[in-house]
Formats: C-alpha cells, sequence, structure tokens
C-alpha cells in the first residue's frame, strides 16, 4: 500500500471569516491524512488558488464577497470537474445550498458539524461519496420543488413508481429504513427492496447520493 504522504487529501478552505478558516485549518491540518494547502477570502480566490494549487477538496462557505460560493461553485466545477466541493452552511441558507448543490457541491454539512464528523466527510467526499446534513435536507426539499426548472434531465432506464417516489422523499429528509416503514406502513425488508430497485434505477451506490441525485433533478 502507498505511505500516507502518497494518499493525503489537498484541502483549500474558502471563506470569508479569517477565525473560521484557521479554526478549520488547526482542526484538518491535525489529521495524518489531510494538508490544507491555502485559504481563500471569498470565491473569486477559491478559484485563482483552485488553479494554482490543485486541491482534492474545497472546504466551501457559502456567503463570501466578490464571487459567492455557489457562484465560485459553478466556475470551479465548470473548470475542474475532478475537485470535489463540500458546502459548509448555517441554517438559514437553504436555497442558496440548493443552488449549491444543483451546481456541483458535492455535499453540505452545518457550521456547527462535530470536527470528526467533518473530517469522515473529507475522507468520504474524495472518495466520491455525497453528505447531505438530514436537518436541512427537509427544508430543501420544499425550496427544490417551487423551482422545478431542473426536472427531466434525468434520463431513466425505468421510471419510478409513486411508492420509489414517496421511499426516496423520505430517504432524503434523512429518515432511517425503520422511520421509513414505519411511515410509509410497511416491513423494513419491503423497504430494503425498494431502496435496492431504487439504487439500481438511479445507478448510484448509496442513500446519500440517490438523494443529491433528487435534489439535483428534482425527482419529487
Amino acid at each position: 500500500t502507498d505511505g500516507a504522504s502518497m494518499n493525503t487529501i489537498r484541502v483549500l478552505i474558502a471563506d470569508d471569516q479569517a477565525i473560521a478558516r484557521q479554526g478549520l485549518q488547526v482542526i484538518l491540518n491535525s489529521e495524518d491524512d489531510i494538508e490544507v494547502v491555502g485559504q481563500a477570502r471569498d470565491g473569486q480566490e477559491a478559484l485563482e488558488l483552485t488553479e494554482k494549487l490543485n486541491p482534492d477538496l474545497i472546504v466551501m462557505d457559502l456567503k463570501m464577497p466578490r464571487l459567492n460560493g455557489v457562484q465560485a461553485t459553478k466556475a470551479i466545477k465548470e473548470k475542474f470537474p475532478s475537485v470535489a466541493i463540500l458546502v459548509l452552511t448555517t441554517y438559514d441558507l437553504d436555497d442558496w445550498v440548493a443552488n449549491a448543490i444543483r451546481n456541483g457541491a458535492n455535499g453540505y454539512l452545518l457550521k456547527d458539524t462535530p470536527p470528526q464528523e467533518l473530517v469522515t466527510a473529507i475522507r468520504g467526499t474524495v472518495q466520491g461519496k455525497n453528505y447531505l446534513d438530514p436537518s436541512v435536507a427537509g427544508k430543501m426539499f420544499q425550496q427544490m420543488q417551487q423551482s422545478p426548472a431542473t426536472k427531466g434531465r434525468l434520463e431513466l432506464s425505468e421510471p419510478l413508481t409513486e411508492r420509489e417516489l414517496d421511499v426516496l422523499k423520505l430517504l432524503a429528509n434523512g429518515f432511517s429504513n425503520g422511520e421509513i416503514a414505519e411511515s410509509l406502513k410497511l416491513s423494513e425488508g419491503t423497504v430494503r427492496n425498494y431502496l435496492s430497485t431504487l439504487f439500481s434505477k438511479l445507478g448510484v451506490s448509496d442513500r446519500t447520493k440517490a438523494a443529491v441525485l433528487a435534489l439535483q433533478h428534482g425527482l419529487i
């Protein structure tokens, strides 16, 4: 296996508050496999530093001057699609988060997320997983439902049934299999079967990717 240095995750922090950037840098640099390669004070600087530093992942604040996090996410994903973007947000920015996800963000966490959870999310995101904080997913869905512009972009091999859409909606709102079963009066085994079919139709491997896809394409 490769040594740790071969697998170091190169992280760029984009936040307009110096104290937030420095705090994140301290947390992340204390991990053996993560190295903070730069700090950006706004979205424009994030774009410029991405070009210079070639990070694996950007921890992206949304409300920033010059170029905000949504605009920066769009610009960076267009030029550097392989760079992962993890949005750190607060409760009151749901429409911003929805737009960031539409523009290619790989997931979002709340700013009060425990440090270890953030570290886990960074490692997972670099491996291709998506992270949605369930406590804001519900509000986000309301926002997405009110803006159907993105619907219909996803070509599915088979359309989703009414019941599969019900399961997908609950999943994306952060419900566990047990909670989905209780809500839809199904057994947990049946819910697992629905999820298996859903993942297959959507071409994804896990529930978070399914939720992100549902958000991006207005499936619900």
